[in-house]
């Protein structure tokens, strides 16, 4: 019986992802329809190995056996889920560890650490309380104000708190690699996710400077730092195109946060409802 639970979830989680991206709507329902094929498939398939863990190897369930198969592929799983989730930490922590190694500068009146490069690049790194790192070659190549978009950016980053949050969907993406558009959902949350720190700094800087900050850093050639939140997403050029077209234009992108948008992850419980089932 475990086994055929297993399948079912399996079949539903691989269905669940074969729909399309949405591409209408405003970027707060595109957003949430985007985390929803994101999210669901691996917290279900969790919760499912969480349940068959906790009804164990042996007994029956609604009158069928269950067995040792059902039972070691859930441990299997979870067990991978971990080692994952462990090896994140442990390269988080470490990429934290190495840029406290950094010397630390004023900024527009904000602690920033510097580090030797001439190419130009900014990011937060770490977890709740992310550190603003930026390199030597930003400082060189931006004008004042280009500077100051630059930082309203990585501030609309840590308003949202991106590092920590994508620490945690980077995990459900490591864990479920298989899954088909496990990807191409990934580049989707990150393209949203560039779009409101856009948004949120077009508040406090002028548009177009931060347009123009974001071409001259993505045409630079990229850096890659663990947990890097980066100002210069790593997208397709269609995609910056839509990043600098929604900064210019005169309709501002409105982000609301519509709880009952949520109202899926009480489904993601289900297969813990069937943990009274066993005996």
């Amino acid at each position: 019986m475990h086994l055929i639970m297993i399948l079912i979830v399996l079949a539903f989680a691989w269905l669940l992802r074969t729909i399309d991206l949405p591409k209408t709507g405003n970027w707060t329902t595109r957003t949430y329809q985007t985390l929803l094929l994101f999210l669901f498939p691996p917290l279900l398939l969790l919760t499912t190995s969480f349940a068959l863990i906790c009804m164990g190897s042996s007994g029956q369930m609604m009158g069928l056996q269950v067995g040792w198969l059902g039972y070691l592929l859930a441990l299997s799983f979870l067990g991978f889920s971990g080692v994952k989730f462990w090896q994140l930490i442990g390269e988080g922590l470490h990429t934290v560890s190495e840029i406290r190694s950094y010397p630390v500068q004023k900024l527009k009146g904000k602690n920033c650490r510097i580090f030797a490069s001439e190419i130009p690049y900014s990011a937060l790194i770490g977890f709740w309380q992310p550190e603003l790192v930026v390199s030597q070659g930003l400082l060189n190549s931006l004008t004042p104000d280009r500077l100051d978009a630059v930082i309203a950016h990585e501030e609309a980053h840590y308003y949202y708190r991106d590092t920590f949050w994508f620490f945690w969907l980077g995990w459900l993406r490591s864990i479920t690699f298989w899954l088909p558009n496990t990807e191409k959902l990934w580049q989707e949350l990150l393209i949203l996710r560039e779009l409101r720190a856009d948004n949120w700094a077009a508040k406090i800087v002028d548009p177009l400077t931060l347009a123009e900050s974001l071409l001259l850093v993505v045409s630079q050639p990229v850096m890659s730092l663990n947990f890097a939140v980066e100002f210069s997403a790593v997208a397709p050029l269609n995609r910056l195109n839509e990043r600098i077209e929604a900064l210019l234009t005169t309709d501002k992108i409105k982000y609301k946060i519509n709880w009952w948008s949520w109202i899926w992850l009480v489904f993601v419980l289900l297969p813990l409802a069937v943990i009274p089932l066993h005996n």
